[in-house]
């Protein structure tokens, strides 16, 4: 946006104490249409009439503030007959060239920086398949990050604690659809191991014992470290074990709660409290005649997941 650019000694300038405060406000009026309108200080004799009147603008041209057309002025254009010539006004004012070539190079970068907000947001909608190869893990950034695990996968039923009838369940037959013959099938186990060994290949190797640890568990947890936060986490892995660790977690969340970001387990086993209230060894176990628990059965099928995919990473 253009600007009509008066000088801070104008208050005091003989021709302007000349014309008259009424005179002036024709003139600061039609100073700023031509500024909008980039007519070089051009003013069209329809326009001084609608902002003022013939006396105003005689005054103008009087103090020497306008022009009519057939002056002798060598500094300025002539006008048409009937319009009026703004005194000195591109000794002030920008060109109407000046003004757009500016303009257009605004509108270039104001182009340029939406192009790159549209390739970010794509690249924030789009990520690489794999992290493993870059050189820092970004943070929660795509939509495979921030859905839970649990929500991705299906679990089997021995580990999601329903392998005893609920109930809820009826006797009548079940009304979910049949599967499609024509699809491949896949295995909620054979899910499961992709979905673990996608989220160990984002860790450092001295933090893959911790995730086995809570794969045998059961207990989801979603990575997304830096290689800093990384660092803290193999730290506390040092001082408590890594099925401390694990035992935390498995502790603390509970059955169907979706998985937590690990950034909330790291802040948990930094805490002091975490391991002063941690059982001791005097608690009485419970009795192993009795009929297992789900969590018993999550924590087998869990370490049974553990030692197979340990076998295909030695396989291979």
């Amino acid at each position: 946006m253009p600007w009509f650019k008066v000088d801070d000694t104008a208050h005091a300038h003989p021709k302007l104490l000349k014309a008259g405060n009424a005179a002036l406000g024709l003139w600061m009026r039609v100073g700023a249409y031509c500024a909008q309108h980039l007519t070089e200080g051009a003013v069209p004799g329809v326009v001084a009439q609608l902002y003022g009147t013939a006396p105003q603008a005689r005054k103008l041209v009087t103090a020497g503030l306008w022009h009519e057309h057939g002056h002798t002025c060598p500094r300025c254009p002539q006008p048409a007959p009937g319009d009026y010539q703004m005194h000195d006004f591109l000794t002030y004012n920008p060109t109407r060239e000046k003004t757009e070539q500016k303009r257009a190079a605004a509108a270039e970068r104001q182009q340029r920086a939406r192009e790159r907000s549209a390739e970010q947001r794509n690249q924030e909608r789009n990520p690489p398949v794999s992290s493993a190869n870059r050189p820092r893990i970004d943070d929660e950034s795509s939509s495979e990050t921030r859905e839970p695990s649990a929500n991705q996968i299906e679990f089997p039923d021995d580990i999601a604690g329903q392998k005893e009838s609920s109930h809820r369940d009826g006797t009548g037959p079940s009304r979910s659809p049949r599967p499609d013959p024509t699809r491949p099938l896949v295995l909620p186990s054979e899910v499961q191991q992709q979905q673990h060994a996608r989220e160990r290949s984002g860790l450092v190797p001295e933090l893959h014992p911790l995730a086995d640890a809570l794969a045998a568990a059961g207990c989801g947890v979603r990575w997304s470290l830096g290689l800093g936060e990384q660092r803290d986490v193999h730290q506390l892995v040092k001082t408590h074990g890594a099925e401390a660790l694990a035992e935390v977690v498995t502790r603390r969340t509970a059955p169907g709660e979706d998985p937590k970001p690990a950034r909330y387990w790291l802040k948990v086993w930094a805490d002091p409290r975490t391991w002063q209230t941690a059982p001791s060894a005097d608690v009485i176990p419970l009795d192993r005649g009795a009929r297992p628990s789900t969590t018993d059965q999550r924590v087998a099928a869990g370490m049974d997941l553990a030692a197979r995919l340990r076998a295909q990473e030695a396989a291979q």
